[in-house]
């Protein structure tokens, strides 16, 4: 106190506009730098980070399998130093059939199940590139893209990874951030496509015209969605109630007693 009172720095400012601002600029650091995808490759940055380092390491799909423990470490050293558990979790998502619609990283060995199993642990499972990441990291050596310091301006990563195809509607997303939240379903790749090549063609394409092309969401799980009313609603306005229904079928056993089982 003597201190401050010697250097006369003492700065008096209203509590509310500082929690305003304060606020807003931890909003936006958990926004950008965290907890929601960036539209123009529908990745987060731990995520653009582990696919990044694994292009770095030449973990190619033709390539040999590479430990778990290898990429989580050098994605740690590199670009993201944080838990290796949050870095690991990444991974293991992006090599779940049941949760990415089209896998970006191609998992060998045990990487959970729709059941909730867990993976194991990164020393035993081994992890590259998927032929889809590869798509996304296509000509990044190009200038494509811009580059950005790394956290201690030892190296450089991209701000965003080129993709070759709109991989946000692609896989879709979940994120919880500071006042905002996102949920984007993923869909069909060819739809997907199909769509784009529509509005390049038109433009002013309607939601109508546009929803010729997409369907409606395709998730990884499969499923029934129930009505379209809910998808039309997300299209058109960005907020939307998508209601699936489990596809299951009943089999006898040879003690008389029925099960159902659920196949997505």
């Amino acid at each position: 106190m003597d201190e401050i009172e010697e250097n006369n720095r003492i700065v008096d400012v209203d509590l509310q506009e500082e929690m305003k601002k304060s606020f807003l600029a931890y909003s936006m650091s958990v926004i950008i730098s965290r907890a929601l995808p960036d539209v123009r490759d529908g990745l987060k940055p731990v995520h653009r980070r582990i696919l990044y380092t694994m292009f770095e390491n030449n973990l190619m799909p033709d390539k040999p399998y590479r430990k778990c423990a290898d990429t989580v470490g050098a994605v740690l050293g590199r670009y993201h130093p944080h838990g290796d558990a949050s870095v690991y979790d990444a991974l293991v998502r992006l090599a779940q059939d049941f949760s990415m619609r089209y896998m970006l990283v191609d998992g060998h060995g045990n990487f959970g199940s729709v059941d909730g199993d867990p993976p194991a642990a990164y020393r035993y499972t081994e992890a590259r590139m998927s032929k889809m990441s590869v798509q996304m990291l296509q000509d990044i050596d190009k200038d494509t893209v811009d580059f950005k310091p790394n956290y201690d301006d030892r190296l450089k990563e991209p701000v965003v990874l080129p993709s070759h195809f709109p991989n946000l509607l692609v896989n879709g997303s979940t994120g919880i951030a500071v006042g905002m939240a996102t949920s984007i379903p993923p869909h069909n790749l060819g739809e997907v496509i199909d769509g784009v090549c529509t509005i390049i063609d038109n433009p002013d394409a309607t939601l109508d015209e546009l929803m010729q092309d997409i369907k409606g969401p395709d998730f990884p799980t499969g499923g029934i969605i129930m009505g379209m009313r809910g998808i039309r609603a997300a299209y058109a306005t960005g907020r939307g109630k998508i209601v699936v229904r489990a596809r299951a079928r009943i089999e006898e056993e040879k003690n008389g007693r029925f099960n159902i089982i659920v196949s997505e």
